[in-house]
């Protein structure tokens, strides 16, 4: 394999969780009186840290959310996540064909370390990711698609960013991995490649990445 260390978002990339999480997005968000569909909730947020809900919403109405706004919101998400949460189909295998291998790879992901974690165990995937590589956009305060979270994910697993590759399934995250200066192959499940512009590759199943990666 010709990268050094592969860093993967997590929300529907690792585990599917973007239609359960914009679709509470959507409904809450109405709720406040900023009407939002599903479709509008992926549009805007999908990929994003939920800071950029709180600057989208200010810049468009000039009102604030709620000062409890992150809690509930995430409360919500992580109690259907218990409900309905399932791992992305067949990224199992390919985590494990990466470790047999001995590649090095993390997830670097623009939703809190709680979020990630609360994920990860009702999947399964936590066998596969301890806290050495995990990082969230908390750890660097800006979130995608600015290149900080992914440069700082590369600093600390001791990685160039030249020799890093990026599974990325936003156009926030595509363009935060090019500003990074790392290849980046686009997941196609949800959003169709001609949004996802300037990405090295792309798959629609997790069974073609391994062949993109090498």
């Amino acid at each position: 394999m010709r990268y050094e260390l592969i860093i993967f978002d997590n929300d529907g990339v690792l585990v599917d969780s973007e239609p359960i999480s914009n679709t509470i997005l959507a409904g809450y968000l109405t709720e406040l009186g900023h009407p939002t569909s599903y479709e509008d909730s992926l549009r805007d947020y999908m990929g994003a840290a939920v800071h950029r809900v709180h600057d989208l919403i200010g810049a468009r109405t000039g009102r604030l959310l709620p000062d409890d706004f992150d809690e509930t919101l995430h409360s919500r998400v992580f109690a259907a996540f218990e409900r309905e949460l399932t791992p992305v189909d067949g990224v199992a295998d390919v985590l494990e064909k990466l470790a047999a291998d001995g590649v090095p790879y993390c997830v670097a992901s623009s939703g809190s370390h709680e979020r990630i974690r609360v994920g990860h165990r009702k999947t399964g995937l936590d066998r596969w990711f301890d806290d050495r590589v995990i990082f969230s956009a908390q750890d660097v305060g800006r979130g995608k698609p600015e290149p900080d979270l992914f440069l700082y994910a590369a600093e600390q697993m001791g990685v160039a960013p030249d020799v890093c590759a990026v599974v990325e399934d936003s156009p926030l995250g595509v363009a935060a991995a090019r500003a990074a200066g790392m290849d980046v192959y686009a997941f196609t499940a949800m959003t169709p490649a001609e949004k996802l512009a300037g990405a090295n590759g792309y798959f629609g199943g997790m069974n073609e990445l391994l062949g993109l990666l090498a």
